[in-house]
């Protein structure tokens, strides 16, 4: 696939550089540079991530960084059973467990929400940091709510991360995950409360918080073009103009 003549390679960050150094140097070259695309496109393009770490897998599958980065781009094409299968991999080759959330999340994909609760409750979750056990609650949420287990997703997102008034990167969704649980269990109330506690948090729009916000307050969205065609009478140009 091409790689665009800006893309040099040296995008990446240092770790995954020193996991390339046991390539010769114009292979790990060329496998940084498609590493860099998946970077670029995984949330604008999946199909064109996923299509440069099948490259990168091909050149270099016996490198963790790029097990992990054909992961992500599987899992973003929600092509779980292949997702699971490069984190597992990633996972045997670096013995870390910052991909477990993910792992257990490929499981839900795979309509295997018991297997994902299963892995909520394992040891690994006590090795992750924060922002890795956030991530295990909100799919182990996830799964309960697969089950029809409403109550009990709710419960499981209550936690002291839920409470805090301090906004951590994972802040807004915790908040957005929580207000959709207790929309789903007609608790509308509660469920604007943290849809406003979210859109607060939420500094990158990572939700589409404020969306939900509104539509919960009955306001409605008029596309402005759409609504200067309307006021326009029947033959009118968009100049004013009689056509």
């Amino acid at each position: 696939m091409p790689i665009p003549e800006d893309v040099t390679g040296d995008e990446i960050d240092k770790d995954v550089r020193q996991e390339l150094q046991s390539l010769p140097k114009t292979l790990a070259e060329d496998v940084a540079k498609n590493l860099v695309m998946v970077a670029r496109l995984i949330d604008e393009d999946p199909e064109g991530a996923y299509g440069y770490s099948k490259v990168a897998l091909r050149l270099a599958s016996r490198v963790a960084a790029v097990r992990e980065a054909a992961g992500f781009a599987a899992y973003a094409n929600q092509k779980y059973a292949e997702a699971l299968a490069e984190f597992r991999a990633a996972r045997r080759m670096t013995g870390t467990v910052e991909l477990w959330p993910l792992m257990a999340d490929c499981e839900r994909g795979l309509g295997r929400p018991e297997k994902a609760l299963d892995m909520a409750g394992a040891p690994e979750v006590h090795k992750l940091d924060k922002a890795g056990q956030v991530e295990m609650r909100l799919v182990a949420a996830g799964a309960r709510r697969d089950m029809g287990q409403l109550d009990a997703a709710i419960v499981t997102l209550q936690s002291p991360e839920l409470a805090s008034s301090a906004v951590q990167s994972w802040t807004a969704r915790l908040r957005y995950a929580y207000a959709d649980a207790l929309l789903a269990a007609g608790r509308e109330r509660e469920a604007r409360e943290w849809f406003a506690k979210a859109v607060e948090a939420d500094r990158d729009g990572s939700t589409d918080a404020s969306d939900r916000l509104a539509e919960l307050d009955g306001v409605e969205f008029v596309d402005a073009l759409d609504e200067d065609a309307a006021d326009r009478e029947p033959g009118q140009g968009e100049d004013g103009a009689r056509d």
